[in-house]
Formats: C-alpha cells, structure tokens, sequence
C-alpha cells in the first residue's frame, strides 16, 4: 500500500509541515518532556510521527533531530523488533490490568537505547481506571521513559491526564500539503499526472494523507490518466451540469440528471461536497470578493443562501436516508417550490 510503502521516515519528510516544525523544535530543546499528546484527525501522521520520535531519541549516530535510519536501533525500529520501543492500541488494550502491565514495563530499564518509548493509539479508549493508574506514572515518569499518547478524541481524555501531557496539534492535512504528498509518491512510482490532477484528490481526501495515498493508488489501479475518468471515478463528474439545470429552475431535467448519477453509481457525498463549495465562491463573489476563474451566476444571493442551507441538511441526512438520492432531490423540491 503506498500510505505504508512511502511512510515518511525523517522528520524532513513529513508530509505535515507544521507538526515537522514542532517536533524539530521539541527534539533540538535541551530537556525532553516525558509525556505527549498526539492529537488529529485519522491519517494525519500521528503515528509515523511517533516512531520517527522513538528512532530520534533512540539513535546511536544521532547528530541532530534526524535519526539515521543506519544504525542498528533506527533499522530495528522501522521493522518493529526493537524491544525499548513498547506500543499499544487501547481500543483493544483499555482496560486496567492491560495498562498495569504496561506501567510495569516502564520499571525496566532501556536494552539497547536511550530511552524505553511508550506509544499508545486511540487513547481516548482507555477505562476510568485505567486512566487512574496511568496518571501517577506520567506524573513521576522514569527518566528513561518516554509517553507518546495518540488521539482522535482529545475531549474523551481525563484533564489531569491531558495537563500532563506537551499536546502536539496534528490538525487537518492542509491542501498544499496533501499535494506534496501525492506528488512525492507521484515521482517515486513515475506517474504522468499534472498538478490540477493531485489537486483533484486532495479535494476529496477528507484531509487525510492516508486517504489520499489510498485513492492515488486505487486510480493507478484502474489505469486512470484524465481528470475526466478521474471525476467519474470519484463520482463528481457532471456537478457543473446540475448547477446549471438549478439555475435554470428546470426541476424535471434535474432530476432526470439525479437518476442518471444514481444509475452511474455517482457519489453524492461528494457531489453535495463539490456543489457547497461552488455556491460558497458564487456566495462570496456576489458579496464583492473576487474568486479567480469563477464563472457568473444567475442565482441570486438569497438564492444561494437559501440552497446553501438546504443541500447542508441534505448532507446531514445521507447517512440516515434509505435512499442515496433522496435528501438531495428533497433538497431541491424545497428549493424550486421557495421554501427553506
């Protein structure tokens, strides 16, 4: 899978670019804290970046933060196998006796490093009690332990666990960001694709630089190369047309169009996403706000609002509705009959 194949391995090549500055900051400060908060979104890095932590302190070449990915330690670590560098997922480890077998490890001294890492995933799943027994050990670490907890539900963790904590914010995957990564993985597997193509994935990544690399390979898959093949396997292909039948208030052609979608086995997740963001520009260009490239409309501003608002609660309801199609064609009804 190239999310795992092309795991960045350095600090250098982290694709998020504002979690490498602070890592580069922490791992070049005199005194390491003992105990981090890893918290984002999935795929946003939290655990490449925790064993990219775990080498830097644990390399026997280090010269700066960048661990090696030479020496004995940093080769073992990639592999897994290195005995100082302990993780746990606590959506299946959660409980106390689990988490009192691993404060037992921290007694240990390191084997063969600096310091012995502890990396926990999904900490937010971790028991009341659980989380009792963890505070006084990140209280009172060992000076050769090291926490890493990794969350995507920061507001599930206890305060006095998160007080203990140096909180890294990995937030969402920037565009320019996701970008780079596609690109860089691009390169790697010698792809043809232009920039308004990885931009394209990017778009409909949720944020995520896993999501992403999953879709750039599932597109290398089947053998896409245009962005009109790459629309339609995204299910986006045709969203201008919609738009242009909404504002021509033809409700049967719209949703003749609606029906062929469905049939073409379309994404209305991200067809409702792409339409937003259309009427957000159409929204801020009639407020004065130059949008580049952005083509005139004939909807007016309350026009807009009024669908802003409907085909927000269309995409609330997919999730619940029996029918794919239906909060978006309901969605319309209420629009060309005037109501909100």
């Amino acid at each position: 899978m190239f999310y795992l194949k092309y795991r960045p391995r350095t600090i250098s090549e982290l694709d998020n670019s504002r979690v490498a500055d602070q890592i580069k900051k922490i791992l070049s400060s005199k005194d390491l804290p003992h105990a981090y908060l890893f918290v984002g979104q999935k795929g946003t890095g939290k655990t490449s970046v925790a064993r990219i932590f775990a080498k830097s302190v644990n390399c026997l070449n280090k010269k700066s933060y960048e661990p090696c990915n030479e020496c004995e330690n940093c080769l073992s670590i990639d592999a897994s196998t290195f005995t100082d560098v302990v993780e746990m997922d606590a959506a299946s480890n959660r409980g106390i006796d689990e988490i009192k077998s691993l404060i037992k490890e921290t007694s240990y001294l390191p084997m063969s490093g600096k310091y012995r890492v502890f990396i926990i995933d999904e900490a937010h799943m971790i028991t009341g009690d659980g989380f009792n027994a963890l505070l006084k050990t990140l209280e009172e670490p060992p000076k050769s332990a090291i926490f890493i907890l990794a969350t995507t539900n920061p507001e599930k963790l206890p305060k006095t666990i998160q007080s203990r904590c140096l909180k890294v914010n990995f937030g969402k995957g920037t565009k320019a960001d996701l970008v780079s990564m596609l690109k860089r993985i691009g390169s790697q597997e010698k792809f043809n694709y232009d920039d308004r193509f990885y931009s394209l994935i990017a778009h409909h990544s949720e944020n995520s630089f896993r999501d992403a690399a999953k879709i750039l390979e599932e597109v290398s898959m089947q053998k896409i190369k245009t962005i009109e093949e790459l629309e339609n396997f995204l299910g986006i292909r045709g969203k201008n047309d919609l738009l242009e039948l909404i504002e021509k208030k033809d409700i049967a052609k719209s949703f003749v169009w609606i029906e062929e979608f469905t049939q073409n086995n379309g994404n209305f997740k991200n067809l409702i996403e792409d339409l937003l963001e259309k009427l957000r520009l159409y929204l801020l260009s009639k407020k004065g706000i130059e949008t580049d490239g952005l083509e005139k409309t004939n909807l007016s501003a309350a026009e807009i609002g009024r669908l802003i608002r409907l085909l927000m609660e269309a995409y609330q309801l997919l999730k619940q509705s029996p029918i794919e199609s239906l909060p978006l064609e309901m969605a319309l009804t209420d629009f060309y009959n005037g109501t909100s």
